[in-house]
């Protein structure tokens, strides 16, 4: 081999040896260059808990770990450091593989984008989210109060409420007594913030809760009171009564109204009756019924008459009456059988519908005398028995 294809040759070799060795280098800092080991996981926490973001990282060498809000353009935490101002925010690592980012008592304003960043050149970067759930609330504002309507009229009570997730809105009657609707139809609940009811009725009268919830604790709800007016209404179950002379009695009306009316009893002259004496009338009271008694004691001639349940307020008055006529009392019964035989003293015997009857008072009396005597005479002799034996 001449000189000039020694030198060709040994220029080839040194050629493959030099790119090997740049080929080896780029592979060798490729592979001990820093990353990321993992997505973010995004955090969903709720209002006023802490969050914490991790961040998982490998080949870190002298390179440094920075935290930011995306929104805001903001450093939070570079390595160790914490730039942010907040002291809500800091920042942990584990053997600088892991990095967390914490938030302590979070806000709504805590929701969004944050980044983990490596400083390389290029930099390298990564994306989580987090996000703020926070439970119902009530609105006073948007929200009906209680409510007081005239029966027959319509009326709407609204419920507004914020959280996150936004709320759902649920209407119940309080002691799940049902809601009735427009149609008649019972049902349990229903769902929405605006319940409708149309030509309101006494029956609808009552609490109405507003419950609200979105799946974080706690759900909460609200008291609406729906007051209904409407005239007095009377009931009497009992038009005629009789009584006898001298009996006591209680005659009595129902009423329903509301507002509460002014409810008494008169006679038939116009006269109210006064409280006292042989008359007492007496109120039981709910929230729309009341029952108004008389109670009438020993009747009199002056008792008898008609009575009238008077009952009035504010949209109007009603009355109903009773009439109270005279009775004759009930036949005394004979307790004793000799009685109903119409006994008659020395009178021997006589024909009547049951055959030949015996009503003299001294024979049966001689038969009482005579059993009294038996029955003594068997005591005596069980008396004497038992002596013997002992």
């Amino acid at each position: 081999m001449d000189l000039s294809s020694f030198l060709k040759t040994s220029n080839m070799i040194l050629t493959f040896i030099m790119l090997d060795c740049l080929l080896a280098r780029n592979i060798d800092a490729t592979i001990h260059e820093p990353g990321f080991s993992g997505p973010i996981e995004n955090v969903t926490a709720p209002l006023g808990r802490e969050a914490i973001l991790a961040c998982t990282v490998h080949n870190l060498s002298t390179y440094k770990v920075a935290w930011l809000r995306v929104d805001t353009q903001t450093i939070l935490t570079i390595h160790t450091h914490v730039i942010s101002r907040s002291r809500r925010v800091g920042v942990t690592h584990s053997d600088q593989r892991t990095w967390f980012l914490h938030i302590r008592e979070l806000r709504e304003t805590d929701r969004g984008w944050y980044m983990c960043q490596i400083n390389t050149d290029p930099m390298k970067s990564q994306l989580g989210y987090l996000d703020i759930v926070v439970p119902p609330d009530i609105l006073d504002r948007g929200t009906s109060a209680d409510q007081t309507v005239r029966e027959g009229a319509s009326i709407s009570l609204t419920c507004a409420a914020t959280g996150s997730p936004h709320p759902q809105i649920t209407w119940r009657r309080e002691h799940s007594k049902p809601i009735v609707g427009s149609d008649g139809l019972q049902v349990t609940s229903l769902e929405g913030p605006v319940l409708n009811i149309s030509r309101v009725t006494r029956q609808h009268a009552g609490a109405y809760l507003c419950i609200a919830s979105n799946g974080v604790p706690p759900t909460v709800s609200k008291r609406i009171m729906l007051t209904v007016e409407f005239p007095p209404v009377i009931v009497i179950r009992n038009q005629l009564v009789g009584a006898a002379l001298g009996s006591d009695l209680v005659i009595e009306c129902e009423t329903e109204a509301y507002p509460k009316p002014v409810s008494y009893w008169s006679r038939e002259s116009g006269e109210i009756v006064p409280i006292g004496g042989s008359l007492e009338p007496q109120k039981i009271s709910g929230s729309y019924r009341s029952v108004l008694r008389l109670p009438i004691r020993r009747v009199t001639s002056a008792d008898y008459g008609t009575y009238k349940c008077v009952s009035k307020n504010s949209l109007g008055d009603t009355e109903g009456s009773i009439k109270l006529y005279p009775m004759q009392p009930p036949a005394m019964e004979n307790r004793n059988v000799i009685q109903k035989l119409n006994i008659v003293a020395g009178k021997a015997s006589d024909i009547t519908p049951f055959g030949t009857q015996d009503f003299r008072l001294q024979d049966y009396n001689k038969g009482v005398l005579k059993d009294r005597f038996c029955y003594r005479v068997m005591i005596a002799f069980i008396i004497v028995i038992k002596v013997v034996l002992i």
